[in-house]
């Protein structure tokens, strides 16, 4: 009953703000023209513009719907210009709640009054979002000093509309994946699933504040990136207060170059770090649209990015990370073969694909689009071809990378804004290949043996009890015997694969090194 009267509910503010128009405007189909005519019959022609109208329902749906058009507004390669204008306003602006209900949420979580905590605490919030709002302040530090900082508060009620919408989308999903062989290869259900878990992650303001800490620590010694400071005696689920900072929104090109900020430079270094995020670190910014980007024009940090709000987070395995630059590399150096191989070697194709027909459609859908600045490049085109080529060949949409598209997008769209004849591969394919050096080279092998040694010197040591056991079993009744025998099977079988891994890891780090000597004196004569 839940779903269906949130279903209806979805349905009159589709009706309300005449949404079903943007739909059905373009239909060429006889049939579809037919019932478009009389859906439309008798009703008064809309107001407000198209992109209002939009926005203002997306409002009024909720948190997820504010989500979406916040990924939908950098794409404006795919929108009409009016729309994408509109849904700009979701990423900043959407109406604040009250601020007295504000500073009692902050005097709730901290169990103290404001007064005491702060010099001064604006009620007006500086930005208003759709899980959380933010409101700066003058903090008072145990030391007597005073610090600039931003407190971010959360919605109230915000779990119990998120738990619906998602029950409603995990019922849709299931539907949808029964009715069609096709979603069924989409994999909706793991999908939903995914953003459920990113989601409420969001909602919890202490995982936020542990994950801008984490990219903060990454980003050190990047020198191009400043993630704010988080003050952990004031940080709660439902409250934390960070370091304020100071920067131009990465949307204002004008105003950014007006103060000399190099704005090329500002493009490739943002594919720098986005790059190093994923591939180096394994853990990413995922909500990169240009309301949580900002640019430093500070005299010691001119020109550096100033990234905002880490509720949402993704994170990627070293498997996925091999995968994915193996993949990317591919692609730059155009060896079609090999990413039709990686894509049957990781399992996402059936393993009786021909290689060679994949390769082919891989190569027809990526070749146009090389040695292109950005401007000519229409990912969701690409994207397109892509979606129809995994149509072809079967290929499982994988709900992990869910995020790491979804950045991507918004990457190509901030590229796009600051640089539109950014030549993304050329960009990206040194640092994608230093990478892959560090980790199929010596230096990784040998750093990977390291890590692994305390581990093997844990369990060698058990060998000697290992062998007093076996020669026990020989005084034990038959019964019992057989029992610790195949007890004492099963931990010499695990201690043997150990000590065949500490024995093969050192033959082959040895061999690697007298490889790499040999090659280094091939090279000097």
């Amino acid at each position: 009953m839940r779903r269906f009267l949130r279903s209806l509910s979805i349905l009159r503010v589709v009706l309300r703000y005449q949404l079903d128009e943007l739909v059905l405007s373009n239909v060429r189909n006889p049939w579809l023209t037919r019932f478009k005519r009389l859906v439309l019959f008798g009703r008064r022609k809309p107001t407000l513009p198209r992109g209002v109208r939009l926005r203002l329902a997306l409002e009024e749906l909720g948190p997820i719907f504010v989500k979406f058009g916040q990924v939908l507004s950098t794409r404006r390669d795919l929108l009409p210009e009016d729309i994408a204008d509109e849904l700009t306003l979701l990423q900043d602006r959407v109406p604040p709640f009250d601020s007295d209900l504000a500073a009692q949420m902050v005097e709730k979580a901290l169990r103290r009054p404001i007064a005491e905590i702060f010099e001064s605490f604006e009620h007006d919030p500086v930005a208003s979002a759709s899980i959380a709002q933010v409101h700066f302040a003058t903090l008072r530090m145990n030391d007597g000093t005073l610090k600039d900082v931003a407190v971010k508060v959360l919605r109230p009620g915000m779990r119990p509309v998120i738990d619906q919408d998602l029950d409603l989308m995990r019922w849709m999903a299931v539907w949808v994946q029964r009715l069609s062989s096709e979603a069924k290869r989409l994999r909706p259900t793991e999908v939903v699933a995914e953003f459920d878990k990113y989601l409420h992650d969001e909602l919890d303001l202490i995982r936020e504040a542990s994950n801008a800490s984490e990219i903060r620590r990454n980003m050190q010694n990047l020198n191009m990136v400043l993630v704010p400071e988080m003050y952990w005696d004031y940080c709660t689920s439902d409250v934390i207060v960070m370091e304020r900072m100071k920067g131009v929104p990465i949307n204002q090109v004008s105003v950014l170059r007006d103060a000399g900020v190099d704005i090329p430079k500002l493009a490739r270094d943002g594919v720098t770090i986005f790059f190093t995020q994923v591939f180096r670190d394994g853990v990413f910014h995922a909500d990169m649209h240009p309301g949580n980007i900002q640019v430093s024009l500070d005299p010691q940090t001119f020109g550096y990015y100033v990234s905002l709000d880490f509720g949402i987070v993704g994170t990627l395995t070293e498997v996925d990370k091999d995968y994915l630059a193996q993949n990317f590399v591919a692609f730059f150096r155009r060896d079609y073969k090999r990413v039709a191989e990686l894509h049957v070697e990781s399992g996402w194709v059936p393993a009786d694909t021909r290689i060679d027909e994949l390769e082919a459609a891989v190569r027809a859908t990526c070749e146009p689009y090389f040695n292109r600045p950005l401007k000519e490049i229409s990912l969701g085109l690409v994207l397109m071809r892509l979606f129809q080529l995994s149509r072809r060949f079967n290929l499982e949409i994988q709900p992990q990378l869910v995020l790491l598209q979804k950045t991507m997008l918004n990457v190509e769209g901030l590229g796009r804004q600051l640089d539109p004849d950014l030549d993304l591969w050329s960009t990206a394919r040194p640092f994608l290949e230093t990478w892959m050096n560090e980790q199929v080279g010596y230096k990784a092998a040998w750093r990977r043996f390291k890590d692994e040694l305390p581990r093997y010197a844990q369990y060698l040591p058990e060998l000697p009890r290992l062998l007093h056991q076996a020669l026990q079993q020989q005084t034990l009744p038959p019964q019992k015997r057989e029992d610790d025998l195949a007890l004492l099977l099963a931990e010499q079988k695990r201690t043997n694969r150990l000590l065949q891994a500490v024995i093969s890891g050192g033959i082959g780090f040895m061999l690697g090194l007298l490889a790499m000597q040999l090659i280094v004196h091939i090279r000097i004569f």
